[in-house]
């Protein structure tokens, strides 16, 4: 796998991606290409249509062309590498799969869609069976809406993975206040102490986490020290109310938190303390209304270690920053559309 494995995967289930249409999934259904889990696979478990396969899987083609699944994605971005996993495809797998991506306002229909002007993001390439195939993404610089899985000419795909960079519509923040820290407004955690049980990303993520494996969670200290946790803000900001969740996390959330906003526009700015150190409960949604000063980066330190679920910095875009948001918005989506 190459280093763009790392970026959010702005096609998956739990951001909001959907397999919109498919040319055809005879024998499995185009929606587990989005599934959120690894491919999983029993051996002798044979429906009315065949083989069970957690993929997508179409007929034999007989008269030509080729197979097609058309992808909504969860969230807008630059697509920095795409992976085409065969997982427990065999003798089954597409010899070949390429991939384009096209940038459409509003909620286009398939129909729209396949008549939008598509820019080819990975050529035809070669594929295996059983194997987590990673491209490297042509026109990284721009942002798309959609992308369109050409498997060539039929057979199964267990995932399609599209990782890059989340780009926010300006039209959903300006003016309004906003989860700083949300995945999906643009926001990132660039760095962290640990990431022994699950990605710090999850905090960020969409909706309620349903199991403790949603959030994030780190390996039992021994050291006397505490994990934390850098969060590049989706703009800088004035932060109102901090949200920290450890629902789920009965037996192991922290005994402890504390929040440090950071203003990178201003290298010599020393950190300033958002929240001081504060107990925490198990499984508890905890909130706390406050004012920061403008900020662009927040860490977040528990203690010693532990989970935590969602993490929402709510608050005001800075000054400016709503100009700064249209113009690269403008920029980055200028191209195919639909």
């Amino acid at each position: 796998m190459t280093d763009f494995t790392s970026l959010p995967d702005l096609a998956v289930r739990t951001l909001g991606g959907s397999v919109i249409a498919a040319s055809d999934e005879s024998f499995a259904a185009k929606e587990n290409l989005l599934n959120p889990w690894a491919p999983a696979f029993r051996p002798e478990t044979f429906g009315p249509k065949g083989q069970e396969y957690d993929g997508w899987e179409t007929a034999r083609r007989r008269a030509g062309g080729h197979d097609w699944a058309l992808v909504r994605l969860g969230l807008p971005g630059r697509i920095a590498g795409v992976v085409i996993d065969t997982a427990w495809f065999k003798g089954n797998f597409p010899p070949h799969a390429s991939v384009e991506a096209c940038f459409a306002d509003g909620h286009s229909s398939p129909a729209e869609l396949l008549d939008a002007d598509w820019a080819e993001i990975v050529p035809k390439s070669p594929l295996e069976g059983d194997t987590a195939h990673a491209f490297a993404a042509a026109e990284p610089g721009r942002v798309f809406t959609h992308v369109r899985l050409a498997m060539v000419p039929d057979g199964g795909v267990a995932r399609l993975r599209v990782h890059g960079h989340v780009v926010p519509n300006p039209e959903f923040l300006t003016g309004l206040t906003v989860d700083l820290a949300a995945l999906e407004n643009g926001a990132r955690v660039v760095e962290c102490s640990d990431m022994f049980y699950s990605s710090p990303d999850n905090m960020l993520y969409p909706g309620l986490a349903r199991t403790q494996a949603e959030g994030w969670e780190t390996a039992r200290r021994r050291d006397g020290g505490n994990d934390w946790a850098l969060i590049r803000l989706a703009a800088p900001g004035i932060i109102r109310l901090a949200e920290i969740d450890t629902t789920n996390l009965k037996f192991n959330a922290p005994a402890a938190f504390a929040l440090t906003g950071f203003d990178d526009r201003r290298p010599s700015a020393s950190p300033r303390t958002i929240l001081p150190r504060t107990p925490l409960r198990p499984d508890t949604r905890h909130r706390f209304r406050l004012s920061s000063p403008e900020v662009t980066s927040v860490r977040l330190d528990i203690h010693p270690d532990g989970g935590i679920a969602r993490l929402r910095l709510f608050g005001d875009l800075a000054p400016g920053t709503e100009r700064d948001l249209a113009a690269r918005w403008d920029a980055l989506t200028q191209g195919p559309r639909a």
